[in-house]
């Protein structure tokens, strides 16, 4: 979501008098916010509309309120290209993907060594027969903090490969308290609750360390990194939304590949990554190994060291 940022200005740019809206994931729906003005958002809620069925319906939905000239498919999913044809729209622009084709009127070939952040915006690209120079990915409704000395540290990830191992994140944050004196804030979802405060639980100081998991919002989240010196994270949602503020942001890649999905900005972020196994990159959720190996090989004093120069 926070990757589609560009397209939606360009979009605008392209089309100043046209009326923009957007189909956002209910659970998402807040970092709207943040983002460049739309007229309206269409709430897609997966438990609500589940199934084609449930899609088809969304989509008729969506025709009975508008009647809509042109609607990018962002995501190279069969339900979005699917949504769209039932939403009656006349053009209907996407990538060419699991046998999606026949609902799109205009299906494009996806630049596959491109950051999906470009992706994106290669398909107005293609549509428009233009060429767009995009510089930088930024929130534009972010208001300002006052900073602190503290870093943020986000260890979870949705896929098991991108998450940091129990045992590593405590190593990590050891070796952060070992170095440097300043508050350490770990965020994480409500399901990140109990994994959290096991790492806590473990550490040899916890007495600086802020527990912020399940404790904070998608409207407050943005505020919290805007406060912050830098930002310590997996390959996951919220180092996209601290690199779109201008957060200082060092990542820790395990699966996943970094030219396609790092975030966008390369201006004070840094991307680490084990790189010595011949596995690497993958894409899969689960790793071969069990827990990543990847993540598990990476240098502590590294990562510290990598803390300490955005803090310097």
């Amino acid at each position: 979501m926070v990757m589609s940022i560009p397209f939606l200005t360009q979009l605008q740019e392209e089309y100043p008098d046209a009326s923009i809206h957007v189909i956002v994931k209910k659970e998402l729906e807040p970092l709207l916010q943040y983002f460049p003005s739309v007229c309206s958002k269409f709430i897609f809620s997966k438990s609500e509309f589940s199934g084609v069925r449930g899609v088809y319906r969304f989509g008729k939905q969506i025709k009975q309120k508008n009647k809509f000239d042109l609607y990018f498919s962002l995501p190279d999913s069969f339900s979005s290209a699917f949504m769209g044809w039932a939403s009656g729209a006349k053009k209907r622009i996407g990538y060419r993907n699991e046998a999606r084709s026949v609902f799109l009127t205009k299906a494009l070939k996806k630049n596959q060594l491109l950051n999906r952040t470009m992706q994106y915006v290669d398909l107005l690209q293609q549509f428009t027969d233009k060429h767009y120079l995009i510089n930088e990915l930024k929130f534009l409704n972010i208001s300002d903090s006052p900073k602190t000395k503290s870093i943020i540290i986000n260890i979870h990830s949705e896929a098991i490969s991108r998450r940091l191992p129990k045992e590593k994140a405590i190593r990590i944050i050891n070796q952060l308290q070992k170095d440097i004196s300043v508050p350490i804030i770990l965020i994480g979802g409500p399901n990140d609750m109990a994994f959290t405060q096991e790492v806590i639980n473990a550490l040899l100081n916890p007495g600086n360390i802020i527990n912020k998991a399940g404790n904070t919002n998608l409207t407050d989240l943005p505020l919290l990194m805007n406060g912050a010196s830098v930002m310590l994270s997996t390959d996951s949602g919220p180092a996209h939304v601290a690199n779109a503020i201008g957060l200082p942001l060092i990542v820790l890649f395990g699966a996943g590949n970094e030219n396609s999905t790092a975030p966008f900005n390369k201006k004070d972020r840094t991307i680490l990554r084990f790189g010595q196994l011949p596995c690497e990159p993958c894409i899969k959720n689960t790793c071969q190994y069990g827990l990543p190996k990847c993540l598990e090989q990476l240098d502590e004093t590294k990562i510290s060291n990598a803390v300490l120069d955005y803090l310097k």
